[in-house]
């Protein structure tokens, strides 16, 4: 893997520019093996960016003993803005084109893809796509098709973020970029033509071993996503229906998903 300076932060992609970030284990010993292992690559949900995972990336690394990496997709956080509106094939597409530019650029031979919601999809795209060098895939309250709750959720969000105290605090994310992130969310998940999308045809083709993470009370999905993942991916599967959670479990209680990442990863060795 390509090593990179702290300020070297960005990466060329289209006509715009990438934005991602490293965390590193802080603890020395770790420190010392964390060449020889797999990096952890997070994709982010659909309001998501690198500062809106908090915590939880340097958590993760301090646990794994592993490196990192997060990064906003184009139009997101501290990346280019775009204005064109999402395709169908969006979630499929990512693992062809930013995410390879991101690998490319950083070298990455080998690596293990954690994604949530929406970036769950991508990272099962991203696994089917690089059968070789995707070690594994942990999927946390993923989507594999549409359904009704995942539309009321949005329809209701599309309603709450009228608020401008709401849209307010998104723009400290997002910027200028606020109300083209809104929409590529709501608009293309509620357009008529993706009531269709589905990811079966990708879960077959996902071999590595796969850890599937989905809270029991997930506003934007039922248990039928995380078993729709589990029995349609090829790899060994380990599906974690967490009680009392809901479409955020990372933030909700950090400490218990990391437990469960942690232990997922250290089997594969």
């Amino acid at each position: 893997m390509r090593a990179f300076e702290q300020n070297e932060q960005y990466i060329n992609f289209q006509s715009g520019q990438i934005y991602f970030q490293q965390f590193s284990p802080e603890n020395s010993a770790s420190l010392q093996h964390q060449s020889s292992k797999a990096v952890i690559v997070l994709l982010h949900e659909s309001l998501g960016s690198v500062a809106l995972w908090k915590q939880f990336p340097q958590a993760l690394a301090n646990a794994t003993g592993r490196q990192v990496i997060a990064y906003d997709r184009l139009g997101f956080g501290r990346s280019s803005q775009r204005f064109d509106f999402l395709p169908a094939d969006f979630v499929w597409a990512e693992a062809q084109g930013a995410f390879a530019t991101l690998v490319e650029a950083l070298d990455l031979d080998k690596f293990i893809v954690l994604g949530h919601s929406v970036g769950g999809g991508m990272a099962l795209s991203i696994a089917a796509n690089y059968q070789t060098e995707c070690l594994a895939v942990v999927s946390m309250s993923a989507q594999a098709k549409v359904e009704q709750l995942t539309l009321d959720g949005i329809e209701a969000a599309k309603e709450n973020f009228k608020d401008q105290k709401l849209f307010q605090r998104l723009a400290k994310y997002h910027g200028e970029k606020t109300k083209w992130v809104l929409n590529a969310w709501t608009e293309t998940w509620l357009a008529p033509h993706f009531a269709t999308w589905d990811l079966s045809e990708v879960l077959k083709q996902v071999n590595c071993p796969v850890q599937v993470i989905h809270g029991k009370v997930d506003e934007y999905a039922t248990q039928a996503q995380p078993e729709q993942i589990a029995t349609q991916v090829q790899g060994v599967v380990e599906l974690c229906i967490l009680e009392d959670y809901g479409h955020f479990p990372h933030q909700e209680k950090p400490a218990k998903v990391i437990e469960l990442v942690q232990d997922f990863i250290d089997e594969l060795g």
